[in-house]
């Protein structure tokens, strides 16, 4: 090897591994020396220096090298103490996908697969839809084609450690020499290094996340200014204007009574006994001073609420409508922490797994199926009440009642399964949405479909009516929403954006923006005039399946895949808090009329009710209790092997929920 060689291979590696000033002192002799430092060693007959030499050219292409490094580091993470593990094994994650990643783009293809195939159980729990993903990274190219592997590339993982764990690994990469993971973490990983003892292994739900240029992306796009605030005019203003009804007079606290007690009445023939505790509750509740407390704290709130403009044309709602409507808000039942909501279950039976979906109109009356048969089946609760039946019957077309018809209107006009089915708010109206790429309008009176819209090019995953009828929102697999008015056989407004299938799409009860949750593990709110994302919410671990937004509009909770909930603040696009207990998908989510209960539906089988009162009001301190989550918790409904499909809080706030009934595994 030539002299000169030695000198370009020597300056190449300091400059390669950044050792910039080491290079540069390097290039400073060689100039001022002209070379006779160097020339004066042998450089042909000096076996030490050549191995060496020899040894740095091997060892940048060795593959073994990957597993051999990040086995050791890995066995020094699980063996550390159990206080500190947890911290130090948040580290492995993102070590190992890029030891593969690079593997794969140095052309180390096999040994890629089996360093791949042989630790990827370890993060399966966690990522498993990400390691997915990556293994389908079988080639250099691959690292630039596939978006989800370029975006990891590009990106630097935040994660938060304890200064002690932080010494810790620090002192275990130096003292073994491990340049190789060092670099790794050095390029990838930024660290949040914080003082005091590490927190819990569950207590910090942003303990990992990823930044770099979507990161920078999202803080731009939450700096835009949102109104969350209620329409101007609404029907909670017109019922405060006119709120003397409630407890100014004799009078109205009788029409009051007279109204819960027919409504009762007719609760009890649609659901039998679970109409009749309904019944108590609300007359237990209607005439006590706690209620009428409660009702003034709302009224105070939402009085205090900003106002805005609608930004889309409102449509006109019909005098019978309206009055129905206040009736319910004027009867409304306050519910709190110590106030728990009446529930009715509504269960199918003999579905054989063919359910998809199901939804419950506003007052309860109607129960609505998507089906994998591509059928829709809405059931009259009030003709069931009649006919004596408990559950919902489907065992095929020729299920028939005590009077020799179908308990059920069938609805058959979509060529694929029906992945959502939801009533406007008058209940006049179901929305559908298939895989066949369509959404259909049916009306509930004449039992027909009225209009299919096409514009979607996938699977359309969800499509819900705004607050006030006329105008809904539809996701899809093409990783787009689109925002529709009943009357155009086109969209208003497409919403793109997102980096997978959007699956759950929410509207703001002020109509002016729409909330969408996605398999990229983000939630983004849109500006339904213009189009824009206006705001990005990260902080979910796997994909958003379920939306609800608070009353007021301020708030907004997502349920994911993994169960987790999280409570979100929109004007700062901040996690307030995670809720944590379901163990399966968060199907459903609703808030209470008053916006003080949260509850939620899961694959678990179980409803669970939140105080989400006093999860926005908690300190930063309470915030790092870990025992926070539990007192959030009111209560939790089991069902017997139900998973939980819909839910929905009544404007007079009472909760409905649906699911299929299954068959535990044997």
């Amino acid at each position: 090897m030539d002299p000169e060689q030695v000198d370009e291979f020597v300056m190449g590696y300091l400059k390669k591994k950044g050792f910039n000033s080491a290079a540069k002192h390097l290039q400073e002799s060689l100039h001022n020396n002209n070379g006779s430092t160097f020339s004066s060693i042998d450089y042909h007959n000096d076996p030490e220096l050549n191995k060496l030499i020899r040894s740095f050219s091997q060892s940048e292409n060795d593959p073994s090298r990957y597993r051999e490094g990040y086995s050791k580091l890995r066995s020094w993470g699980y063996n550390s103490l159990d206080l500190y593990k947890h911290e130090l094994v948040r580290v492995m994650y993102p070590v190992f996908i890029h030891c593969y990643m690079d593997l794969v783009g140095k052309g180390h293809t096999q040994e890629a697969r089996s360093f791949f195939n042989s630790f990827r159980k370890d993060h399966e729990m966690v990522h498993l839809r990400d390691l997915q993903k990556l293994g389908g990274v079988l080639a250099p190219s691959h690292l630039q084609e596939m978006e989800f592997a370029r975006s990891l590339r590009q990106s630097k993982i935040n994660i938060k450690i304890c200064q002690y764990s932080y010494d810790l690994l620090l002192q275990y990469l130096h003292r073994t020499e491990s340049t190789l993971m060092l670099g790794i973490i050095n390029e990838h990983i930024n660290f949040q290094v914080y003082s005091g003892q590490p927190n819990s292994a569950s207590d910090d739900i942003e303990a990992v996340t990823i930044v770099g240029s979507f990161h920078e992306t999202a803080d731009h796009v939450n700096q835009k200014e949102i109104h969350w605030g209620l329409l101007e005019d609404s029907l909670e203003d017109r019922l405060e204007k006119t709120g003397g009804l409630l407890s100014d007079s004799e009078k109205g606290q009788g029409e009051s009574k007279a109204g819960d007690m027919d409504d009762s009445k007719k609760r009890s023939a649609e659901i039998g006994k679970q109409g009749s505790s309904i019944k108590k509750l609300k007359k237990d509740k209607a005439g006590t001073a706690t209620t009428k407390v409660a009702r003034q704290e709302t009224s105070t709130v939402l009085s205090s609420m900003p106002r805005v403009k609608p930004e889309l044309a409102m449509p006109v709602m019909s005098a019978d409508v309206e009055e129905s409507i206040l009736e319910d808000l004027r009867n409304r039942v306050q519910l709190s922490s110590i106030a728990m909501p009446s529930v009715s279950f509504y269960t199918f039976v003999n579905t054989h797994n063919g359910l998809n979906s199901s939804s419950i109109s506003h007052d309860g009356s109607l129960v609505a199926g998507g089906f994998s048969d591509s059928s829709i089946k809405v059931w009259d609760m009030a003709k069931i009440g009649q006919a004596g039946s408990c559950a919902l019957q489907d065992e095929n077309n020729q299920t028939v009642g005590l009077n020799g018809r179908r308990n059920y209107t069938l609805l058959v006009g979509h060529s694929g399964p029906v992945y959502s089915a939801t009533f406007s708010p008058p209940g006049d109206y179901v929305l559908s949405s298939s895989a066949d790429t369509t959404i259909r309008l049916w009306s509930t009176k004449l039992n027909a479909n009225l209009v299919c819209y096409k514009g979607h090019n996938h699977t359309v995953w969800d499509a819900q009516f705004s607050p006030f009828g006329h105008y809904f929102a539809s996701c899809s697999h093409d990783r787009t929403a689109r925002i529709w008015s009943m009357d155009r056989m086109q969209p208003l407004r497409m919403m793109a954006g997102h980096l997978s299938d959007v699956d759950c799409v929410q509207w703001h009860p002020n109509c002016n923006y729409i909330a969408t949750g996605s398999s990229d593990k983000t939630v983004r709110l849109w500006d339904v005039q213009t189009g824009e994302c206006v705001r990005i919410f990260i902080g979910h671990r796997s994909m958003v399946l379920s939306l609800a937004m608070s009353p007021d509009g301020r708030y907004m909770a997502s349920g994911d895949e993994d169960g987790t909930i999280m409570m979100w603040d929109l004007s700062t696009a901040r996690c307030i808090t995670p809720l944590m207990g379901h163990n399966s998908c968060v199907w459903t989510l609703s808030y209470s009329g008053e916006g003080s209960l949260l509850a939620s539906g899961s694959a678990d089988c179980t409803v669970k009710l939140w105080d989400v009162s006093s999860s926005t009001k908690l300190t930063k301190a309470e915030e790092k209790n870990g025992n926070s989550n539990r007192l959030r918790s009111l209560r939790t409904f089991p069902t017997k092997s139900t998973p939980v499909h819909a839910l929905r809080f009544s404007r007079r706030n009472l909760l409905f929920a649906a699911g299929a009934i299954s068959k535990p595994s044997s």
